[in-house]
């Protein structure tokens, strides 16, 4: 609910965003978002002949086994995993089980991903899931697409990727809405919090760059000031100076934007008097995690959280247990079984598993159809020559020409004593 006395600059905030939000209860577990640099160079495009079909739908993920964003890695490959289970369970694709062909993207370094790419490609994956981190899909797209092959991710949040210049062959797609959405509501959690000199410190990538911007930008319009938005470096083993700028301001709110590093500026935040007990603290979908075993007890405590994704089923939690039975979050791993249900849904559409010729129908089956929301369900109307429209476990699916979603839902988390975070409410937006 809005304050009455703020409704205002909550109007505003979500005006300048050109957003209309909603909000509803209910909530997912952890989460993470795409991080990445815009100095990042997109790597060169793969010397690779196109992709053509060969009557077996491949799909291939480029998914964090190693590096800052390795947490998100389990929760992602059990999306896929569960999503081919429910594809091949119902009859595969062009009457073939559909293969998956892992890899590990890493934590941000080209070389890894470029190399765990080529591995994909060399396997024939007609469609990559991946990366979780914008900065990494940024640097292999050229080298995917320019394969021919779709690249789908379930994680991606940079406003970079919807810029056509960034994907000219019209290949690249995510479940993960754009971060104009999450700097929106972020902002307007502030606002109703009454937040009125806030500091930002995030990663100088393209992730926390853009992320903090929007924040920046709603705070803004909201009336709210910026006291300081501090970047640091991504690859940075010290935050002192990024701390004691942040400090120095003395914000009654900060919000941090950032991924596993979290785990060494919260210890520094707290060494200067500016730790979660001392000033107000938010976290965003990239360190939105289970930190029971980081801090000790109480340390989290009263943080507020922000991370794409609808409130999940208990039945989808335990089908994505029964495929990982490890599993403790559930950050993205909706968005990725989404993210392989519309591959195969649109290779069922065009009857070719050849990715340019059922890529233009990613965004047909997520939209303006019959709505169905099994594989099953969805397969079968396709196989009757109906129109569809995909409604995915992640929350709305219907994907604009940019191949991002145009609706979306962002969570709104809060940590108690044990430093693990519950629901408060969802918001769903139209972008």
């Amino acid at each position: 609910m809005i304050r009455p006395n703020r409704a205002l600059r909550t109007a505003v905030v979500l005006a300048t965003a050109s957003l209309a939000l909603t909000a509803c209860g209910g909530s997912n577990s952890d989460s993470n978002s795409a991080g990445s640099s815009s100095s990042s160079s997109p790597s060169e495009s793969s010397s690779a002949a196109p992709a053509k079909g060969d009557g077996t739908l491949t799909v291939g993920t480029l998914l964090p086994q190693t590096g800052d964003l390795a947490f998100l890695g389990p929760p992602e490959f059990a999306g896929v995993q569960t999503a081919i289970d429910d594809i091949n369970s119902a009859g595969g694709v062009l009457g073939k089980d559909v293969v998956q062909v892992k890899a590990d993207s890493g934590d941000g370094t080209p070389d890894i991903a470029g190399a765990q790419t080529d591995k994909l490609l060399d396997a024939n994956a007609d469609a990559i899931v991946g990366a979780a981190s914008s900065s990494v899909s940024l640097s292999v797209i050229d080298k995917i697409t320019g394969a021919g092959v779709v690249q789908f991710s379930p994680a991606n949040t940079s406003p970079a990727l919807d810029d056509a210049k960034t994907d000219p062959k019209n290949l690249y797609f995510r479940t993960a809405p754009s971060d104009v959405l999450q700097g929106a509501v972020m902002a307007n959690t502030l606002i109703e919090d009454g937040r009125n000199n806030v500091a930002i410190l995030a990663r100088q990538d393209s992730y926390g760059e853009l992320l903090a911007g929007q924040i920046d930008k709603g705070i803004k319009a909201g009336g709210g000031n910026v006291a300081v938005k501090k970047l640091y470096s991504a690859d940075a083993t010290n935050f002192t100076a990024e701390v004691n700028a942040v400090a120095a301001t003395k914000p009654d709110a900060i919000v941090l934007v950032a991924f596993d590093e979290t785990k060494k500026i919260i210890p520094q935040l707290i060494a200067k008097g500016v730790g979660p007990q001392d000033v107000p603290t938010y976290f965003v979908d990239g360190n939105t995690a289970d930190y029971s075993a980081d801090f000790p007890k109480g340390t989290l405590k009263g943080v507020k959280a922000t991370y794409p994704g609808a409130e999940l089923t208990s039945d989808f939690k335990d089908r994505m247990r029964k495929t990982d039975p490890k599993l403790k979050d559930f950050t993205y791993g909706p968005e990725s079984y989404d993210a392989t249900t519309l591959i195969a849904l649109a290779a069922i559409e065009a009857k070719s598993d050849d990715p340019s010729t059922f890529a233009p129908d990613i965004i047909k089956v997520s939209k303006d159809g019959t709505e169905c929301s099994t594989f099953k369900e969805c397969s079968d109307l396709l196989n009757k020559g109906e129109d569809i429209d995909y409604q995915g476990v992640s929350g709305p699916c219907d994907l604009g020409d940019t191949g991002s979603p145009t609706k979306a839902t962002i969570g709104i988390f809060s940590y108690d004593a044990t430093n693990t975070y519950k629901n408060l409410k969802y918001v769903t937006g139209v972008i």
